[in-house]
């Protein structure tokens, strides 16, 4: 069974708005934002998680209102809001 949290840390420093832990311990992190470019700094808070949490963190995933999906940075990509349901 996976579990599903929102994570925020004290004064919202950072914050990542889903969280998917694995039954495996596994962790994928979602940031949704509203705009049609993201850029790295828009995944600062997925790279945190990431340097964090080590091999268990899987991926890191930054939904946008662009056309492409792309790398940001390692197990991080950039993806359309599209994908969900296409």
């Amino acid at each position: 069974m996976s579990l599903l949290y929102h994570l925020r840390e004290e004064q919202g420093r950072r914050e990542v708005d889903l969280l998917i832990e694995t039954a495996s311990g596994k962790l994928i992190g979602i940031e949704v934002k509203a705009a049609a470019t993201v850029t790295a700094p828009d995944a600062r808070h997925l790279a945190w998680l990431r340097d964090r949490t080590g091999d268990a963190f899987t991926a890191g995933i930054v939904l946008h209102t662009g056309p492409y999906a792309f790398p940001i940075s390692d197990r991080i990509v950039a993806a359309p809001v599209s994908t969900l349901w296409s």
